[in-house]
């Protein structure tokens, strides 16, 4: 896929005046209006087409017009003429065997990263820190443990500056599904102190489908104590 015809017209409709509309469609011919949208980023990912064959595509990201978004969004739009003079890193294409799946290439990935910011509002889950060049996009469930289709999914996903991302993934803290921290015992409260972690720390906007990966991470939390 390249930035031709209708790519390019969806990449550059905000500065050339061009609208986009989203539609639900409610069958027999009959459509609902759902809300007028803008592009603010996108990026390459690998995935299959309709004959279940690996191809490149290109992933759009939309906000609802008029929504106000932070400054620190702006830092992950793509430059535009970054399609048109990358080969899309052909070396990071996966191999036979991830292809019967969904992609797990560094090219997804990076899709991935954006996902998760985009979906904690451009900040770390816990602290509101806000450097995107600092926060990590951490998997819930291990990318090890994860199928290819929960490694991509945005729901097992959460974005935390480093300290917490360390903790989190070598899991010594975890959270309860309405997002209080849990510490764990194989580290003194001081020792977190120390560290900035409080143990009264909360996150307050996880969702259902965050909950069966949180589950997980604290079965593999206890097993720690």
């Amino acid at each position: 896929m390249k930035f031709t015809n209708g790519n390019r017209a969806l990449r550059d409709h905000v500065n050339t005046g061009k609208r986009v509309f989203l539609f639900e469609s409610l069958g027999k011919g009959l459509v609902q209006f759902i809300a007028e949208l803008e592009v603010i980023d996108y990026g390459p990912v690998n995935t299959l087409d309709t004959k279940g064959i690996m191809r490149e595509g290109i992933v759009f990201f939309f906000k609802r017009k008029g929504v106000y978004l932070p400054a620190q969004a702006q830092k992950l739009v793509s430059e535009p003429k970054w399609m048109d003079t990358i080969e899309w890193q052909k070396a990071d294409i996966p191999n036979e065997t991830e292809r019967k799946g969904l992609v797990i290439s560094r090219v997804g990935q990076g899709v991935y990263r954006k996902k998760i910011i985009h979906r904690w509002e451009y900040q770390c889950a816990v602290t509101g820190f806000n450097n995107l060049d600092v926060l990590i996009a951490s998997h819930i469930l291990p990318w090890a443990s994860s199928t290819n289709q929960e490694r991509l999914d945005v729901n097992n996903g959460i974005l935390l500056s480093p300290t917490y991302d360390a903790l989190f993934d070598q899991h010594y803290i975890s959270f309860e599904n309405r997002g209080n921290i849990i510490l764990s015992d194989a580290i003194e409260v001081a020792a977190f102190q120390k560290i900035g972690v409080k143990g009264s720390e909360r996150i307050s906007n996880f969702n259902s489908s965050n909950f069966p990966y949180l589950e997980q991470h604290r079965t593999q939390f206890y097993v720690r104590h």
